[in-house]
């Protein structure tokens, strides 16, 4: 069974850290707690993680700082980021984070349905790409004569490649009616860069067909 996605919570808040696992508790994922923005970027080292909620006022190193570490990294710079502030915040905060590379910025108190539908999509997307490397990782085994052990002679595996293409294309029209739906413009670009993957993906395997 695949490893399941792994989303890091940074808050200062004990309470607030655990409003978030108890609103996410529904989704097949692995909550990591951060209490700071050292914590996070210690967690980020050694774990992979598919998206980062942070949290914008915290003591010492505040979100956007963090941010801008975990962007200057070559390891983290594309896990997505949204933040997470109070309702009265400064009016530039918005800006701010979207200039620090957050994909998204909610303010508390949050509608646990709007955030469980933003984590659940772009867990899915995740999920979707960390796949579609594993069969372009099989793809440019076939083409190079070279198959990983257990992995079946190569009459067998344009077929068992076929089918796990067709149900990624199958989740992806899924999620892009789930993405539809929210009208979350925040989804546009990872949509269009999943989208292309898969699209350059399945070329390649109609050729090598």
């Amino acid at each position: 069974m695949p490893d399941r996605a792994k989303i890091l919570l940074v808050d200062d808040r004990e309470e607030n850290l655990i409003a978030l696992e108890a609103i996410l508790s529904s989704l097949d994922l692995v909550p990591i707690r951060a209490r700071s923005g050292e914590e996070a970027l210690k967690a980020l080292l050694n774990t992979e993680f598919a998206l980062i909620l942070l949290d914008v006022r915290m003591p010492g190193m505040d979100g956007f700082e963090t941010a801008a570490h975990i962007k200057r990294r070559e390891r983290t710079r594309n896990i997505p980021i949204i933040f997470l502030t109070v309702v009265d915040s400064a009016p530039d905060y918005a800006f701010r984070g979207y200039a620090a590379g957050a994909v998204d910025y909610l303010t508390k108190p949050f509608d646990p349905w709007v955030l469980r539908a933003k984590v659940s999509v772009f867990t899915e997307l995740y999920n979707m790409n960390k796949r579609l490397a594993e069969q372009a990782s099989m793809l440019r085994d076939r083409l190079s004569g070279e198959l990983p052990p257990g992995a079946g002679d190569h009459a067998s595996v344009l077929p068992e490649l076929s089918r796990r293409l067709t149900a990624v294309e199958d989740e992806l029209a899924r999620v892009r009616e789930l993405a539809r739906k929210s009208q979350d413009p925040a989804l546009a670009v990872p949509m269009a860069d999943l989208t292309d993957r898969l699209t350059h993906l399945r070329a390649g395997f109609d050729a090598l067909s």
